[in-house]
């Protein structure tokens, strides 16, 4: 053992860099080199003993030990170029040549050394290479052919051996191209030892790979069929990997990710080239439930092993990864851009609105009141001046109400509004309420119809909160009612809540919108014929009210058939039940008192009036 792994580290020291990494390589290029470095090293050690006991020798066996030499030549040009394929070669060339040299001159086709001529093939099998065996063959072939044609036409030399000698060499030249076919048979069988040793451990690296990793290692047809899977499926998915051969691992994509599935599968197979889809998988749970998972693949198409041909149906090699902590991810973030986005169109819709409403009545009283400044070259009489102050006092309540406004959306945004709830009649107050805009839907030519039963029970809650829902239900409905219309507002009691609706039979709102009604300063499309202005907050403080109240609120319209609002508040309300304020924050509120909703709109047609008199004033003087 000690004396071959000498032998062993020498011929690694001779060995073409190219061959020392890769252990197969290795051994064909040790397996070429140590017969021809020892058989040629055993020869010319043989050769002195050989001459003693022979004696002189004749020219042809001065050649024929000379011709030994080549396979020193031959490993040396392996060693230093690392061509295995022309190494075999060139030892076919050299082994036939001296097997003719031999032959020629001791009887041709019936000389003892033909025999060897079935060795070439044999040795040029080593190369593992078809081109190298058929060329040793023919190689060998024609010297045999040249053999039978020169016996043929007595072109040989006479050869002068008895029968007893030819004989003998017949026997030498059998035995020692039988124990060199040995030697060969030998290297063949260690090298394909050698091949399979590899190729188990490649196996099992790779199956060790393929069971640690947690991505999953796939073989798919072209009709996404599964011929291999990793075990890391069973991790995945919680199933075996018995259940995902076939189309079980189709089985198991959601049904509108197939198509993409399958497309991704089949373009690999058919361009060639690899690609990328992300589609949703099944996973079973640890108790019987189920639910869909993420999952990106990539898919390449499966090269085709050396010397399969090109007739083996396509097919392709995917790995899975579970990516739905990232689809998670991309959720949230768009959600964050939406809200964004949101956030940015509800502050240019602020800034529009509040231009609009602070424009109003500050123009309202810096007229009013130049007019008043100018009233003697104006001729105001005393009526006008009283009529004029008080305008401009209802603008500067309307501008304190709309400041106030804000301050108290500012406040719910923090968590600092509050309520305070305690028991009271909730009959009364939606009476009183609808009493104080029943002029306002006189003057509109709208009926306001109330039904509200007379044994309401009594309710705890925050009464300015109940009265102010109720105040801003009631006048919306009013303001977007045409003439001729009616507004029905009814009150009664549905297990421990009191449900209170507000119908009118107005212009509607579209679908689109309803989802929208509620946001702060939000108002309904431009299609919708409102002969009133506003902030876009009645129904933001109703919701938010009723969700301090821990109650609900919903609205169902159709466009110019009405709208109906219900609200439903719970009788014995507590603050322990009061909603945390990070529940309300998008629920922003405005505390403009009642009274200052009923005439705002009132006031403000009143002032564009009076501003275009004046100005027609002012024209004139």
């Amino acid at each position: 053992m000690r004396v071959l792994s000498i032998i062993r580290d020498c011929l690694d020291a001779l060995l073409h860099p190219s061959a020392r990494y890769d252990a197969l390589t290795r051994a064909r290029h040790r397996a070429f080199m140590a017969p021809r470095l020892i058989g040629s090293l055993a020869a010319f050690a043989a050769f002195p003993v050989y001459l003693a006991m022979r004696g002189a020798p004749t020219a042809l066996e001065v050649v024929a030990f000379a011709w030994l030499i080549a396979p020193i030549l031959l490993s040396w040009f392996l060693s230093r170029t690392g061509r295995y394929e022309g190494a075999h070669v060139l030892s076919s060339l050299a082994l036939a040549g001296l097997v003719m040299m031999v032959a020629m001159t001791t009887g041709g086709i019936l000389s003892f050394a033909a025999i060897w001529l079935v060795v070439v093939p044999l040795e040029a099998a080593l190369s593992a290479s078809r081109r190298v065996v058929a060329f040793a063959s023919a190689l060998a072939l024609a010297c045999t052919a040249l053999l039978i044609a020169f016996g043929h036409f007595d072109l040989l030399p006479a050869a002068d051996v008895t029968p007893f000698s030819r004989g003998l060499f017949m026997a030498c030249g059998v035995m020692s191209a039988t124990v060199y076919a040995a030697g060969l048979a030998f290297g063949a069988e260690s090298l394909a030892r050698t091949s399979v040793a590899l190729l188990n451990l490649e196996e099992d690296r790779y199956r060790l790979l393929a069971r640690n990793m947690s991505d999953v290692i796939s073989r798919h047809r072209r009709n996404g069929a599964v011929q291999f899977i990793s075990p890391a499926a069973e991790t995945m998915l919680g199933t075996q990997v018995a259940r995902l051969l076939g189309h079980g691992l189709f089985d198991r994509v959601h049904v509108a990710d197939r198509p993409a599935y399958l497309t991704a599968l089949s373009d690999a197979t058919r361009g060639g080239e690899a690609g990328s889809v992300e589609f949703r998988l099944r996973r079973d749970g640890p108790r019987g439930g189920a639910e869909f998972i993420w999952i990106e693949m990539r898919c390449r198409p499966l090269d085709s092993a050396p010397g399969t041909g090109a007739t083996r149906e396509a097919e392709v090699v995917a790995v899975m990864r579970d990516v739905t902590d990232r689809k998670m991810q991309e959720q949230a973030l768009e959600l964050a851009r939406a809200a964004a986005e949101h956030a940015d169109a509800s502050k240019t819709r602020f800034l529009a609105t509040m231009s609009h409403e602070l424009r109003t009545p500050l123009n309202a009283i810096i007229g009013f009141s130049e007019m008043l400044v100018q009233e003697q070259a104006l001729m105001l009489d005393a009526a006008h001046r009283r009529e004029y102050a008080q305008l401009i006092h209802d603008s500067g309540q309307h501008l304190l109400s709309v400041v106030n406004g804000i301050l108290d959306m500012s406040k719910m945004e923090t968590g600092n509004f509050e309520i305070s709830p305690e028991p009271f009649a909730p009959r009364a107050a939606v009476i009183n309420c609808c009493n104080l805009l029943a002029l306002k839907a006189r003057e509109n030519g709208i009926d306001l119809v109330t039904r509200v039963l007379e044994d309401l029970p009594v309710m705890n809650g925050d009464p300015r909160a109940f009265k102010q829902i109720v105040l801003n239900l009631v006048s919306n409905a009013i303001k977007f009612t045409e003439r001729g219309g009616m507004v029905t507002v009814s009150a009664s009691v549905e297990g421990a809540r009191l449900v209170l609706r507000v119908t009118d039979t107005g212009v509607g709102i579209a679908a689109d919108d309803l989802k929208r009604i509620g946001d702060p300063f939000f108002q309904a499309g431009k299609t919708y014929q409102r002969r009133h202005e506003g902030t876009g907050l009645g129904l933001s403080i109703v919701k938010s009210l009723v969700a301090l109240h821990a109650g609900e609120m919903t609205l169902q319209s159709k466009i110019d058939e009405g709208t109906t609002v219900t609200v439903a508040l719970p009788l014995a309300f507590t603050q322990a039940e009061m909603m945390p304020s990070s529940n309300v924050a998008t629920l922003t509120p405005s505390s403009r008192s009642p009274t200052q909703d009923q005439v705002q709109d009132h006031v403000q047609a009143h002032v564009q009036a009076h501003v275009e008199d004046k100005t027609q004033v002012k024209k004139s003087a």
